[in-house]
């Protein structure tokens, strides 16, 4: 056996010694981290602050945005001076199937409605801003008679700032392209909401030749080689390959305002291919969150040769780079609406007495199309489990749903519509009485000024969206009460719940919870109300829509000096060959 004698023997006292020292330390760690926290929480307060009661840092705030971003008041001015600044000259071109402004007929008269929609209250502000220029189905009945020989028509109305460009779409087109593919076949691929997509190769067709023809509006439009176009949504897929072919130097930034599913539901579609090959004609693809990023360019990686670069967010298909990045969408701050409206005590008169409601009635609202989407029959099972389960509520709470009609001629929202008139009729016949009608259900459409009114007369408001992309119902919300009380009930599939973590987060699958969660929302005390409606203010005011545009047309400027960076070196006759590639950048760098 060997002889162990020779080996170091360390004495006890040393080893009390470093026991001590390690001790110490610890103890000297923990403090420094414990007062530092207390420093922290009162520099907060000092500043007037109150901590957030969510654990999690908003989406937003941990996406890899610059810091800085979060201390510029963005405004229409700040948009302003990113274009004259960053992108001197620019022509920005708006394109989506819905216009902003829609002329009917009413009698000899013509009437102007301003469709209540998330992707125009998010849009119209950013084009007047920019003065620029709204490409848009035009289908009101009386769209034809204002608009000049060139099919534009000069608005808003009473302060002209941007022209609106309209396309007409036969009767055909509409119903292929519009009901048929965009609405019975990417619609509900796109959600989760268990309803199964149509696919007919007339609606490809449709689809095909109307963002041909829309594409062909673009490039009349385009003052120059080289505008920012902003492609909004589902209906264009192929939209930006189409510019890209015909204006190569143009700025292509297109925005998915729903889900992206993931790809094994995107494989589903017969034509998937040639979406994805559509939607990487743009400069950069967009969507509300980070998930959805992921869900796009997985899709790109199992169907298309590709280069794809995650760390960077960026795609390289046929010669072109694509950057995929996540930019959620919010609202105008302050809300126009407010101006005309009057305190939240007179809001909350004029709405009880319009529907009937006694003063001590707690009120619950929904404001949403009516859509198989949006959980609404799922909130009238919440509203059910709340009266079953606590009949002392009966007569003392009420849900007013304003449900404006959307695409009725489909059987599935025409079923839709039934259900929700059942389930409806089920509820009141069940805990109604004289003088008191748990569920007021209302299908008409209503003016952004009137839903603001009833943001201001409502105790909860219940988002419960079975799968959206953004919901801006719950930032819209957020932003008319500005007495900072009011609860929000929001569904974890909504992308609002990555950001306003102080709303009552649910699963609106789950009735039984979604009712315990009423019930918390309809006896929260103001203190708390004001705690949460505060932070979700900030988040708001702070992440209006001005920042959301504002972060894609810097984004459009970067690309813009790269290309031009990329296009001189590549010109130089001494270093041919020397153009680095966006993705071989930062490889280089490393070595």
């Amino acid at each position: 056996m060997p002889d162990n004698s020779s080996y170091l023997v360390v004495p006890s006292s040393v080893l009390w010694l470093l026991g001590f020292a390690v001790v110490s330390i610890s103890i000297l760690i923990i403090a420094t981290m414990v007062l530092r926290a207390r420093r922290l929480r009162s520099g907060m307060h000092a500043a007037g602050a109150t901590e957030p009661t969510g654990s999690l840092l908003p989406e937003f705030e941990k996406n890899g945005q610059s810091a800085a971003a979060s201390l510029v008041q963005w405004s229409p001015e700040t948009l302003r001076h990113i274009l004259a600044k960053e992108l001197p000259d620019a022509q920005v071109i708006v394109v989506s199937n819905r216009e902003p402004y829609i002329h009917n007929r009413k009698g000899d008269d013509i009437q102007l409605v301003v469709p209540a929609s998330g992707l125009v209250s998010a849009l119209e502000p950013i084009t007047r801003a920019c003065a620029g220029t709204w490409i848009a189905y035009g289908g009101g009945s009386a769209d034809r008679l204002v608009v000049d020989e060139n099919d534009r028509v000069e608005v808003p109305p009473d302060s002209p700032s941007y022209t609106l460009r309209r396309v007409w779409l036969s009767e055909e087109e509409q119903q292929g392209y519009y009901l048929g593919f965009a609405n019975e076949g990417l619609w509900p691929l796109c959600h989760i909401a268990f309803t199964r997509p149509i696919f007919r190769a007339s609606d490809w067709g449709s689809y095909e030749a109307v963002n041909r023809k829309f594409a062909d509006t673009v490039v009349a439009e385009a003052r120059n080689e080289r505008p920012i176009v902003l492609v909004q949504d589902y209906h264009f897929a192929l939209l930006p390959r189409m510019i890209r072919e015909r204006l190569p130097e143009a700025i292509i930034i297109t925005f998915w305002h729903i889900p992206w599913p993931n790809s094994e539901v995107f494989s589903i579609c017969p034509w998937r291919e040639k979406i994805l090959e559509g939607l990487l004609g743009s400069s950069i693809v967009g969507f509300h969150t980070q998930f959805h990023c992921n869900n796009f360019i997985d899709s790109v990686d199992r169907f298309l040769e590709s280069r794809i670069e995650r760390e960077d967010s960026a795609i390289s298909y046929g010669g072109q780079i694509s950057l995929v990045h996540a930019y959620p969408i919010s609202i105008e701050w302050p809300p126009a609406q407010l101006g005309k409206l009057p305190d939240v005590a007179q809001c909350r008169r004029r709405i009880r007495e319009k529907f009937g409601l006694a003063e001590d009635v707690k009120l619950c609202v929904g404001v949403e199309r009516l859509d198989y989407t949006k959980g609404i029959l799922d909130r009238f099972d919440a509203l059910d489990e709340l009266l079953k389960l606590h009949p002392e509520w009966i007569g003392k709470v009420a849900l007013l749903q304003i449900a404006a009609p959307s695409r009725g001629t489909l059987p599935a929202y025409q079923q839709l519509y039934e259900e929700c008139l059942h389930r409806a009729d089920d509820i009141n016949q069940r805990y109604g009485r004289e003088g008191y009608t748990p569920v007021l259900m209302v299908t008409e459409h209503y003016s952004q000024v009137q839903v603001y009114e009833i943001y201001r007369a409502a105790d909860v408001c219940m988002v419960t969206s079975l799968h959206d992309g953004m919901n801006l119902v719950a930032k819209e919300f957020v932003a008319a009460r500005d007495d900072e009380q009011g609860v929000l009930l929001l569904s974890m599939f909504a992308g609002a719940s990555k950001e306003l973590l102080e709303a009552l987060i649910v699963n609106p699958y789950d009735a039984a919870t979604m009712g315990d969660a009423l019930l918390q929302a309809l006896t929260m005390s103001q203190e708390e109300q004001r705690q949460r409606m505060r932070r979700m203010r900030e988040i708001v005011r702070d992440n209006n829509v001005y920042r959301w545009a504002g972060s894609m047309l810097l984004d459009a400027a970067r690309l813009r000096k790269r290309v031009a960076v990329d296009r001189a070196v590549g010109a130089a006759p001494a270093a041919p060959g020397n153009v680095i590639s966006l993705l071989d950048r930062k490889r280089v760098a490393a070595l």
